[in-house]
């Protein structure tokens, strides 16, 4: 992606880096029941989040489930991360990447704000809150970072762990820009859905219809990935996208795929159990928005996925 210098710095970005840091090392952050951080606390959060207890959206797809999570907590989150060892009034090592998170999201919302005025509608941009090993939302509980980027509708923001950015690379062998870039748009169409109304009306029908509540989750999903790629076709036509930009999010898209997750976990492959969709079905629903770059053929609630 060819990012554009010396351009406005959006305010849509809330760094809280130092702040859950902080709390990480006082001993763990306040947990909703008055339970404490640490790893006792984060198991009890994720078994809310995992038995329908958070309204978090987006976040692991589930490669495994619990197990797999609590076997990457069991490695350790080792105090040498990039963010841990920061010391105050040092220069952030990672100021590049925030700016390019920055540059990233405004992109993605004056997209968003264009579409929506070309509607007749108007756009409420999300914020998108950097974080460290845990953060207590603005109404969807506590998260710790093994949850990945996530959507909390309730307070309208995107949170994001930058060291996920890091493990796009490295575990989900999707390199590149755009792969996280893509990510991003992904959790902002979820924003999208609930600003719409698509999210809410969702949640209705998984509460009457409990047996469908896995397959309406794809679905939204699904229409996540196709609504970051409405984002890339402007996006590219505005010429900011390079050769081989959206082979990275597609790339991004099988990565974090279901099955693929599910393979990786050593786990068996049980299309009943996903929640985000196939490799295939991900990669699709992206490059049907890419090519059409319309919104309204993002209908992933009608026939087959």
């Amino acid at each position: 992606m060819k990012i554009r210098r010396g351009g406005t710095i959006s305010d849509d970005v809330i760094d809280k880096r130092a702040e859950t840091r902080a709390a990480v090392g006082r001993g763990g952050m306040a947990l909703p029941g008055g339970a404490k951080g640490g790893l006792a606390g984060v198991i009890i959060a994720l078994i809310l989040a995992l038995l329908g207890g958070s309204q978090l959206m987006g976040g692991s797809s589930g490669d495994g489930g619990l197990g797999d999570i609590l076997g990457k907590m069991a490695g350790g989150v080792q105090p040498t991360d990039s963010l841990s060892t920061a010391v105050a009034g040092a220069p952030d090592p990672q100021a590049d990447t925030v700016e390019w998170v920055r540059y990233v999201l405004d992109d993605i919302q004056d997209s968003w704000e264009a579409q929506f005025k070309q509607a007749g509608g108007t756009y409420e941009r999300a914020k998108l809150i950097l974080f460290e090993k845990g953060v207590q939302t603005g109404g969807c509980g506590f998260a710790p970072s093994e949850v990945g980027p996530f959507y909390c509708p309730a307070d309208k923001s995107v949170y994001l762990d930058l060291s996920f950015l890091d493990d796009l690379a490295t575990k989900y062998k999707a390199p590149g820009d755009f792969a996280p870039a893509y990510v991003i748009a992904h959790e902002v169409g979820h924003h999208v859905q609930n600003i719409t109304g698509v999210s809410a009306a969702v949640r209705k029908e998984q509460q009457a219809k409990p047996s469908e509540a896995n397959e309406l989750s794809v679905r939204l999903e699904l229409q996540a990935d196709c609504l970051a790629g409405v984002w890339a076709h402007n996006t590219y036509e505005n010429v900011i996208l390079e050769r081989g930009d959206i082979d990275e999010g597609l790339a991004a898209a099988a990565a974090v795929g279901d099955d693929r997750l599910q393979k990786q976990a050593g786990v068996e492959v049980n299309p009943d159990t996903w929640t985000h969709g196939s490799s295939e079905q991900r990669k699709t629903w992206f490059t049907t928005g890419y090519q059409s770059g319309d919104p309204d053929k993002c209908d992933t609630f009608s026939g087959d996925i």
